[in-house]
């Protein structure tokens, strides 16, 4: 950890003056003084502990503001303040030749900027965690194989139960399809298909082939929103922050009831971490859309055996890459919307009220008359599931997918 601070000075402007601080009047006058307080400190000799206490001012102030009504009216100059705060608090853990403890806090601090606050001075807060993460990443291959070891344990103990797919519900199959094949065949007709062979490619089964093992080696450090509950429609449902660590050491190895599972669900996770972006590709097919690449929203689902989506449909395409372990799926068509059941509430009017694998007939006897395609994912296969398409997922093995949705 000799060198951190060497190279964090070095992603800095080099002068207090070239340090870009500008606010309209929507930012309080006296938390832009305390932020070219923190900004003189950095460029000063003043000792770390006294730019940490200026930090957290900014921090605690503008973390209020970004609690105190709905995430989308949370003006991004408040955002961006906040990521000035997480700044100014990287620096002062770094500035004295940080232990690995303080280093780990201060990726931490980078990571609530990505996930809380707004991209500042070219995204400077990306570049620090990636110094950082380098700095105190380490490989103990003894313990990594002993984790696996207990993973794969776990999962022959949990022994989650394999639907049968009946021929004539199952979801139809092709090999690498040409683009006008898919489009006039599924898109076109609004049809779920399973392609194979069109990720075969990808890092993640080959160079870099990822499990927890190697999920831990790329992200341990670094702190992600984990979704707690077995479905998203349950009471105890709730969310909270976990480096993927913690995640892996307390809902992967550790045996839980089905109350506390926990599944990692979030699309900034390739952001956050460029490695695990540089093993998959967007696939072709979604050049047929009407937006950009860059429209293109990527999902990261990762979890244990067990864990469950209810019913729900999405406003866009989505093609589902399992990438480890295998999952049960069921579809059903829009048209049959009215039969399914979905919650009256605008907050979960996509979803259904009904538990797909054990529905209750007297309060919804419409939903046997619905018809559903089924099939089983296994590591390879990319489901398209057509916008507005209703879908059930449960997890049959430690599971790590990704989703692009497209429009």
């Amino acid at each position: 950890m000799a060198q951190v601070w060497t190279e964090i000075k070095e992603v800095f402007p080099r002068t207090e003056a070239e340090f870009p601080l500008q606010f309209s009047a929507t930012i309080d006058p006296s938390l832009v003084a305390v932020l070219e307080r923190a900004r003189r400190q950095l460029y000063s000799e003043t000792e770390a502990f006294i730019l940490e206490e200026s930090a957290q001012i900014v921090l605690d102030f503008s973390w209020e503001r970004l609690n105190a009504g709905t995430w989308r009216d949370v003006n991004k100059e408040w955002r961006q303040a906040y990521s000035y705060g997480c700044l100014f608090k990287v620096a002062s853990l770094c500035r004295e030749q940080p232990c690995e403890a303080r280093a780990c806090d201060a990726i931490r601090t980078c990571d609530m900027a990505l996930l809380m606050g707004a991209a500042i001075m070219n995204n400077i807060l990306q570049t620090l965690v990636e110094i950082l993460q380098q700095k105190i990443r380490k490989r103990h291959s003894d313990e990594s194989s002993h984790a696996e070891e207990c993973i794969v344990k776990k999962q022959r103990e949990d022994c989650v139960p394999v639907p049968e797919v009946s021929r004539e519900n199952a979801v139809p199959r092709t090999s690498c399809p040409s683009l006008e094949g898919f489009r006039s065949g599924f898109l076109t007709l609004q049809k779920p298909v399973i392609l194979q062979g069109i990720i075969d490619h990808w890092p993640a089964f080959k160079h870099h082939k990822w499990s927890t093992e190697y999920l831990r080696a790329v992200a341990g450090c670094r702190t992600v929103p984990i979704e707690v509950g077995s479905r998203y429609t349950d009471e105890e449902w709730s969310q909270k922050l976990l480096t993927v660590n913690q995640f892996i050491d307390h809902y992967i190895l550790r045996k839980v009831d089905g109350s506390s599972v926990g599944y990692l669900a979030q699309h900034q996770l390739f952001d956050q971490v460029p490695e695990l972006k540089d093993d998959i590709c967007i696939p072709d097919y979604c050049c047929l859309g009407d937006g950009e690449e860059d429209d293109i929203t990527i999902n990261a689902w990762f979890g244990p055996a067990g864990t469950v989506s209810p019913l729900h449909q999405d406003p866009q395409h989505n093609f589902l890459a399992q990438v480890v372990g295998r999952k049960y799926l069921r579809l059903y068509s829009p048209e049959d919307t009215e039969k399914l059941y979905p919650h009256q509430s605008q907050l979960l009017h996509n979803t259904s009220q009904v538990d797909v694998e054990s529905p209750d007939v007297a309060r919804f006897p419409e939903f046997v008359k619905a018809r559903y395609q089924e099939c089983v994912l296994h590591p390879g296969d990319v489901l398209f599931i057509p916008a507005q398409h209703w879908h059930y997922v449960r997890a049959l093995d430690l599971s790590f997918s990704v989703s692009f949705w497209w429009s």
